[in-house]
């Protein structure tokens, strides 16, 4: 299976996933965005069957791949995925977001002879935001005030394009999209995102800087949105093998994957939950002149319940503390090996999954 953005915070957790799985995974992607990352703690581009570095921006580049590596299961997950960068590259972020979104289809499109599933992922922010109280369901209209989130509503209109007009029924791809945002989870250093602002902080003894605490977002923990695009994945996969038509139409869609209600807290309620396994303080940093970040954020999961039988499994609390202890385990570790890192990761992957498979969720690739 072919994994872009395999050496992003999303990718590296679900390129250890899809490994634990017994899956062949080659991935496409820049070299790892922040220092540390956790592809490199993770150790993964040993263990990959193919660590490819290009952009997705290279079409000729991305089309070999493709061609190379001959996929049954792509995962998109390459994307510039910040909103306070978006402002800083608009250009770069429309191009990496859609153009690098068109050119994984267009490759796919090149390669479209044998069986394929499709799991094209975006953001809950694709959403023409009104800051409604009620949640986003998948046939509301795309739209988005920042650039970050104007290119992923763009993205979604260009894969909902290249499911209607290439990849309908008689050809053997099936397309979908994943909606899934504000995720945490151990191993995110990303500059501008608050738990990652919340370590860095604690582990130097200083405030936490919070600049938008009444703002309210559906947290999740990374391994949430990865079980569901695991669960599309795979089937869609089944639904090729049965030659089940109907099915596939159903599953060649949209697809939100968010948290339960009570799990839309403020950026403040997460703090303080933060800092009730790791003692320390916040200051309100709010400022007047900020660029425009949404105030009010949530999603209907709905139709991944019916229709993948989908479900969250670990609350806001149970989050937040996988969360803490994977950074807090993962400073004691005397070494910093990646076999350390990678038997912590792999320990929350179980743990989840044992917690998933109560509810009736499990995966095979």
């Amino acid at each position: 299976m072919l994994l872009t953005g395999h050496t992003g915070f999303k990718g590296a957790w679900l390129a250890e996933w899809l490994l634990s799985l017994g899956a062949r995974v080659a991935g496409y992607a820049l070299d790892p965005p922040t220092e540390p990352s956790l592809f490199v703690q993770l150790g993964l581009g040993k263990r990959l069957a193919e660590d490819g570095r290009a952009d997705v921006r290279e079409f000729t580049s991305l089309a070999a791949a493709v061609e190379r590596v001959q996929p049954d299961v792509v995962f998109h997950l390459a994307a510039q995925p910040l909103v306070r960068w978006s402002y800083a590259d608009p250009r770069g972020t429309f191009e990496t977001n859609v153009t690098g979104s068109v050119n994984v289809l267009e490759a796919i499109r090149c390669e479209s002879r044998r069986p394929c599933a499709v799991v094209m992922v975006t953001t809950d922010k694709c959403y023409e935001n009104r800051e409604w109280v009620h949640a986003y369901r998948e046939e509301d209209p795309m739209g988005g005030h920042d650039p970050y989130s104007a290119s992923k509503g763009c993205a979604e209109l260009a894969v909902a394009s290249y499911r209607r007009s290439f990849f309908a029924d008689g050809v053997p791809v099936a397309v979908a999209s994943a909606r899934a945002g504000n995720v945490i989870g151990g191993g995110d250093w990303a500059a501008d995102r608050i738990v990652p602002d919340c370590v860095r902080a604690l582990r130097a003894g200083e405030p936490i800087p919070v600049r938008n605490k009444t703002s309210t977002r559906p947290w999740q923990h990374v391994l949430e949105p990865l079980s569901g695009y695991l669960l599309l994945g795979q089937q869609i996969l089944h639904a090729q093998a049965a030659g089940n038509a109907a099915a596939l139409r159903e599953l060649g869609a949209p697809f939100n994957f968010g948290p339960p209600l009570a799990s839309n807290r403020t950026v403040a309620g997460l703090v303080e939950e933060i800092l009730r396994h790791w003692p320390g303080r916040w200051l309100d940093q709010a400022d007047p002149r900020a660029v425009h970040e949404a105030g009010r954020l949530n999603l209907t999961i709905d139709k991944a319940f019916h229709f993948l039988r989908w479900a969250p499994t670990w609350s806001f609390s149970e989050t937040v503390a996988a969360t803490v202890k994977w950074y807090r385990q993962a400073e004691t570790l005397s070494d910093g090996s990646a076999e350390g890192i990678a038997d912590l990761t792999r320990s929350q992957i179980d743990a989840y999954a044992q917690a998933a498979q109560r509810l009736g969720i499990s995966w095979a690739i």
